[in-house]
């Protein structure tokens, strides 16, 4: 077993950084298994196994992930769709993992490390992805929702925080969640948690 604990200088235990390795199960891809073998070859101490498949509000071995997750550690998966299913998802988890003073990294992309050299030209490039992605959605929405009343029809997309989701949003708001770590557990982007928890109650 690795240990996580050395002898300070006052004679105390202090905790070590490690790597945590965080592993998501799915129709396509590689296997648990895999990407388990994978991680911990890549200096993983830990591996959480998600397990759950598809589209889920909440993915609780990746909020267990980031609770064990302390200053200072690694956070690797074995690729990046692994852990996000958007560009703008990836973006908001890395964003999060910085604000908490974890470094990132994909070991199927050695390049991308966010504790290396070139760490914020690597959070600058996803940030700049996300924001080309949010404006061509948001231009494709814009035209398809001219076309359809131009047909004499009204339409749009459900809307992303279903009255549950909402009630969920409200529950982990008052134990001190941050809006991006709501986001990510109930599978929606910040400004969608930012304006439903900024509604009528």
């Amino acid at each position: 077993m690795v240990s996580t604990q050395k002898w300070g200088f006052f004679g105390k235990l202090e905790r070590l950084n490690i790597s945590i390795g965080y592993a998501r199960e799915s129709n396509f891809g590689p296997s648990l298994a895999d990407q388990v073998q994978v991680l911990k070859a890549a200096g993983a101490v830990d591996v959480y196994e998600e397990r759950a498949t598809g589209a889920t509000e909440l993915r609780e071995q990746w909020r267990a992930c980031l609770e064990a997750l302390k200053p200072g550690d690694s956070l690797l998966v074995s690729d990046l769709t692994r852990l996000g299913r958007s560009t703008s998802d990836l973006v908001g988890i890395i964003a999060l993992l910085a604000e908490r003073s974890v470094t990132f990294r994909v070991v199927a992309e050695p390049w991308l490390d966010t504790g290396g050299q070139h760490g914020r030209v690597i959070l600058g490039l996803f940030e700049s992805i996300a924001n080309y992605e949010r404006s061509r959605l948001s231009e494709r929405t814009t035209v398809g929702l001219a076309a359809a009343r131009a047909r004499g029809r009204l339409g749009g997309r459900p809307p992303a925080m279903t009255p549950h989701k909402l009630e969920a949003a409200r529950n982990l708001r008052s134990k001190k969640m941050t809006l991006s770590e709501i986001a990510d557990t109930l599978g929606v982007s910040t400004s969608t948690v930012a304006r439903a928890l900024s509604g009528p109650l």
